[in-house]
């Protein structure tokens, strides 16, 4: 017996080294899984951002396009079937229109006002030809769907302007946005009104 004392020491000292290993590897994995768990958040939050900064880069891109398109635009000014309407039957088919497209691409509006002949515009001068009205709404929706709803607005064939666009992320859930939208509507105050703009011309 007395020739296997001298490896009692030994085997304690590994069996030391062993436990003090094991804890430490347990310490280090404990301390590894939240680091690459908090890693792999990053790495999904950085790719959701990503996304969400190229569609709202494409947002601006369309829009810059459309405010381009309206300086130069070629577009008719819508002109009304019958003569002598009032404000809001002249606006009926362009407000039913900007409405349809909004609810069309899944948009919802949270509020909504208007104001005939806004001061400051050219076209409101001439009150005899034409008429002007603003439209301002309050919008709640997504990125994807809002982009859509700048699209439909550049292909409409009658000529809209925007004269405002503002997005805010929700606060409690940032794929939702709350936008404000102006935009302008142009009409004819008779049937014959695109004659006269070719007159001009």
């Amino acid at each position: 017996m007395d020739k296997y004392k001298r490896y009692y020491g030994v085997a304690i000292f590994l069996t030391a080294v062993i436990v003090t290993v094991f804890i430490a590897i347990t310490a280090i994995k404990s301390m590894t899984t939240p680091y690459m768990e908090y890693n792999n958040k990053v790495a999904e939050l950085t790719q959701t951002l990503e996304t969400k900064q190229n569609l709202q880069k494409n947002i601006k891109t369309k829009l810059a396009k459309l405010k381009s398109s309206i300086m130069t635009s070629q577009k008719k000014i819508y002109s009304p079937v019958e003569d002598k309407l009032g404000s809001d039957t002249l606006f009926f088919t362009l407000y039913s229109d900007l409405i349809e497209m909004v609810h069309s691409n899944s948009i919802k509006i949270k509020s909504i006002d208007y104001e005939y002949n806004p001061e400051g515009d050219s076209f409101v001068a001439q009150k005899d030809v034409y008429f002007v009205c603003n439209v301002n709404m309050e919008l709640v929706s997504n990125y994807v769907n809002l982009g859509k709803l700048i699209q439909d607005i550049y292909q409409y064939p009658y000529y809209i302007r925007i004269n405002n666009l503002e997005v805010y992320p929700y606060p409690k859930d940032k794929k939702i946005l709350l936008s404000t939208l102006s935009v302008r509507l142009y009409a004819h105050t008779s049937p014959d009104g695109s004659s006269i703009e070719k007159e001009k011309d």
